[in-house]
């Protein structure tokens, strides 16, 4: 029976996502300058303050007030009339030192024995519905976000537009599960004041329609094209006026928009958020690992959907289950429980070799921290970090991977083991 599935994606400048992007800067600052920092940082943002609290365990000085300017600048919250901009906003920082219980179940003498920073369930979710293995509506609503920042930072075609914003799209699929057509956008948009409330409505419609989306189709293969046709529904900023946003709108809170960094929705999520927190806090790192067997699952042609399960208890190092589901979608002649045998086998999950295989004791975060965790292209760039010693400011430059849980560099051995 056809059926719709919605996802939705927020901006960079969403007050939640400036929380999660300010704690994954300094978490990225602390890794920079000592890669063994224990870090779980929590942020909130509202009119013309940030409050930064927490826990860290490092032998690195980091000005995490600086971090957070530097931060909420580059997202492009520069202005007065924003009433929450870089350079005047207030930071209150009241971090301190990790607990010494929590310390002790992480850390031991030899470091393969690292045992998981929490107890918890995390999951991995693969599609072959879309080239980077995601859910169609959620890559959608991210690709949406990303080129309305991109005409906001060009200032050429668009130049009213705000840095909150968020996305919607509600896609129609048949009786074999196939996107058949795109049923409804929503996108509302933070925008300058305009003279008129009917005129600004108006032309914010004709240009999200007409300048946004053709550049987001752009993007995609041309067998997506046909699912924008002209019986779209669209709301766009259904509720009108749209001024007031980012953290003067909403106050933000680092972790509220878990859905949006994971799956849309599709799959399943443990709980846990991301942002703020080193690789030792398995709620992220064996998220990232469980994406990373999922997408090598469904690109090795063992099944066209999948969900991969881990759990841990705080403390110890090995998983206490790990479980698959491929909907029924594994090819003829292997069932969940050889595939999940084989992932047994294929991939440790210990925390020591998740951090070590996935190289995520290096400063990779803050990238992650807006338009989804998973699905991304992995690359290597250059990151400059700065400390003070004894007053003396130097800069430090790091050569790093990113997304390297986006890797397909396990499908040759997972054919090898099942196909």
């Amino acid at each position: 029976m056809p059926y719709l599935f919605t996802s939705e994606s927020v901006s960079e400048g969403h007050p939640d996502k400036v929380a999660d992007q300010i704690s994954d800067a300094v978490l990225d600052a602390f890794l920079a300058l000592d890669p063994n920092s224990k870090v779980a940082v929590e942020t909130l943002v509202t009119t013309g303050q940030v409050v930064l609290a927490g826990e860290v365990k490092s032998n690195a000085y980091v000005d995490v007030q600086q971090i957070a300017r530097d931060t909420i600048n580059r997202i492009g919250y520069t202005r007065s009339e924003y009433m929450f901009d870089g350079n005047s906003c207030g930071i209150l920082s009241a971090i301190h030192e990790q607990s010494s219980d929590i310390n002790q179940g992480v850390d031991r003498e030899a470091p393969e024995q690292q045992g998981a920073g929490d107890q918890g369930m995390m999951f991995g979710y693969a599609t072959a519905e879309t080239d980077n293995y995601m859910p169609l509506a959620l890559d959608i609503s991210h690709r949406l976000l990303r080129e309305l920042a991109a005409l906001r930072r060009e200032n050429k075609d668009i130049k009213y537009l705000r840095p909150d914003a968020k996305a919607q799209v509600t896609i129609e699929y048949n009786d074999n599960n196939e996107p058949i057509r795109i049923h409804t956008i929503v996108v509302s948009t933070q925008h300058d004041d305009f003279a008129g409330d009917a005129e600004m409505q108006t032309k914010i419609e004709h240009d999200i329609k007409t300048i946004l989306i053709p550049r987001v189709i752009e993007q995609l293969k041309p067998e997506l094209h046909a699912l924008f046709n002209d019986d779209i529904t669209y709301h766009i900023n259904p509720t009108g006026k749209f001024v007031i946003g980012g953290p003067h709108g909403d106050a933000g809170l680092t972790g509220r928009k878990i859905i949006v960094d994971t799956y849309g929705g599709k799959g399943a999520h443990g709980g846990g958020a991301f942002s703020g927190k080193d690789p030792s806090k398995v709620d992220r790192s064996a998220a990232y690992a469980a994406r990373h067997i999922a997408k090598n699952l469904v690109a090795a042609g063992v099944c066209r959907e999948v969900l991969v399960q881990v759990s841990y208890a705080i403390g110890v190092a090995e998983p206490t289950s790990i479980y698959v589901n491929t909907y029924g979608s594994a090819i003829e002649g292997l069932n969940d429980n050889q595939i999940a045998d084989a992932v047994r086998k294929l991939f440790p999950l210990t925390p020591y070799e998740i951090e070590k295989r996935l190289k995520l004791r290096a400063p990779i975060y803050s990238e992650s921290a807006a338009y989804g965790h998973m699905g991304r292209t992995p690359k290597t760039v250059n990151k400059s970090f700065t400390q003070k010693n004894n007053g003396i400011e130097e800069t430090i430059e790091k050569e790093v991977e990113l997304f390297t849980w986006e890797k397909l560099d396990y499908v040759d051995a997972i054919k090898r083991e099942l196909l």
